[in-house]
């Protein structure tokens, strides 16, 4: 028997196939993302599944597959649900490194809010057909467009990058404080006479740790903010003269 012929116009997303009618009215697409995004933000990414999922909607995995195909689809669909958290300020024509990094702190404060979302967004299908983060991404490139990127595609991929990079090892960080039980200052005062001491023998990094903070949240913050000034500082150099 031959085999069945692919369809080469198929494209492994759920955005791209037609959503199904709800089968009863408590058990929507929507109600199973929203269930799903609540599972993920407190139990992370690996204790997420269909059947546990089920349990807690009161239905059974099957019935959650004639909404979802897969779990793969479920995660397309909570990226993009939480994705409409995101913000990009419209663009005005007037400073366009505001503009962008207002965008950049909205998106990395989603990440901090839904600590699993940058783990996945690489590994969810396309994701980026999402409307949520497809408008997002939009209103980056129009930014980028109006302050005279020829290709703003190539602006936003080491923004963001960068935004996602820094916002997987906060969000990482920010998990294990919780897991403590403690604040984060309690957390990060317990660890550094132990880090001192481990720092001692380098001098760069002994200097480092010899910096006094009281507010962990303030250095992520200045971190955060210098890392994007840079990004920013090396796009800049890219724009042609008449528009820098």
């Amino acid at each position: 028997m031959a085999a069945k012929a692919k369809n080469p116009t198929a494209v492994p997303s759920v955005w791209t196939r037609q959503k199904r009618e709800p089968d009863q009215p408590s058990l929507s697409r929507d109600a199973i993302v929203r269930e799903a995004v609540a599972m993920l933000d407190a139990e992370g990414v690996e204790a997420l599944s269909m059947r546990k999922l089920g349990a807690r909607l009161g239905a059974g995995a099957t019935s959650l597959y004639r909404h979802v195909a897969t779990k793969d689809e479920l995660m397309e669909l909570a990226v993009d649900e939480v994705a409409a958290e995101t913000y990009a300020p419209p663009a005005d024509g007037s400073d366009w490194r505001a503009g962008v990094t207002e965008a950049a702190r909205s998106f990395r404060g989603t990440v901090l809010r839904h600590p699993w979302l940058a783990s996945v967004l690489g590994q969810a299908g396309l994701v980026y057909l999402g409307p949520n983060l497809m408008t997002y991404t939009e209103r980056l490139a129009a930014l980028f467009t109006a302050a005279g990127f020829p290709e703003p595609g190539r602006a936003i991929e080491p923004l963001l990058g960068y935004v996602i990079g820094i916002s997987t090892t906060e969000a990482a960080w920010l998990t294990t404080v919780a897991r403590s039980g403690e604040t984060e200052a309690e957390f990060v005062n317990r660890l550094m006479p132990a880090a001192r001491r481990a720092a001692a023998p380098y001098d760069h990094l002994a200097g480092e740790y010899a910096v006094e903070t009281s507010d962990p949240a303030v250095l992520r913050e200045t971190k955060f903010t210098y890392g994007l000034d840079v990004v920013l500082d090396g796009l800049a150099l890219r724009l042609p003269r008449q528009a820098s």
